[in-house]
């Protein structure tokens, strides 16, 4: 839930990228990072293996500016992918204002993706949250492995709740900030 500040005029928003592991998430995040002046970011906090495997979470604040009058920030997260880690992931998604569902284009992927997805039900029930109360995303990312599924392969797989789905290549920053500016006017939009 958006934390607002009345005195400070400042609105805090959290959303989460949730997913498989190695699908993507973190690279979001280091793109987004990479690509916005530090006048506008925080720096990327990551808690990760050796192996670069996200631990815990991924943190990255972001500063929109005014909006209305109140300085907007939006705080991104990413969960761990590993199933090992759920408790962390449900630690994570606690208070999102909005879930960027990453799935790996990876053929190979397609049941690890729809467990992730289920998980991510499950833990937002945890929370009383649904896709009507919160706003969910699907960033269908590695759209140019060889063996990437068919679109709509991943539509039937993940998106029954119909919900607004981007292509992405993350790693060149291919459909990253279309995914979360689509987010991003999502959560604006319910504040209003």
């Amino acid at each position: 839930m958006a934390l607002i500040n009345i005195p400070d005029r400042e609105i805090t928003c959290k959303i989460v990228y949730y997913g498989t592991g190695l699908g993507g998430k973190t690279a979001n995040l280091r793109y987004i990072y990479k690509q916005l002046s530090p006048s506008c970011r925080t720096e990327m906090v990551s808690l990760a293996t050796e192996t670069e495997r996200t631990l815990f979470f991924d943190y990255l604040g972001l500063d929109l500016g005014q909006v209305k009058g109140f300085t907007t920030r939006f705080s991104l997260y990413t969960v761990p992918g590993q199933v090992e880690y759920n408790a962390s992931r449900k630690l994570v998604l606690n208070g999102a204002d909005g879930v960027i569902f990453v799935a790996d284009s990876d053929e190979l992927r397609r049941r690890e993706n729809i467990s992730a997805l289920h998980n991510l039900v499950e833990n937002m029930q945890c929370y009383k949250m649904t896709f009507d109360s919160v706003p969910v995303v699907l960033q269908y990312n590695k759209r140019d492995l060889a063996n990437a599924m068919n679109i709509n392969w991943l539509e039937e797989d993940l998106n029954s709740q119909q919900v607004p789905s981007f292509e992405a290549i993350a790693s060149e920053g291919i459909g990253v900030f279309a995914t979360l500016k689509c987010m991003s006017k999502q959560i604006l939009n319910r504040l209003q």
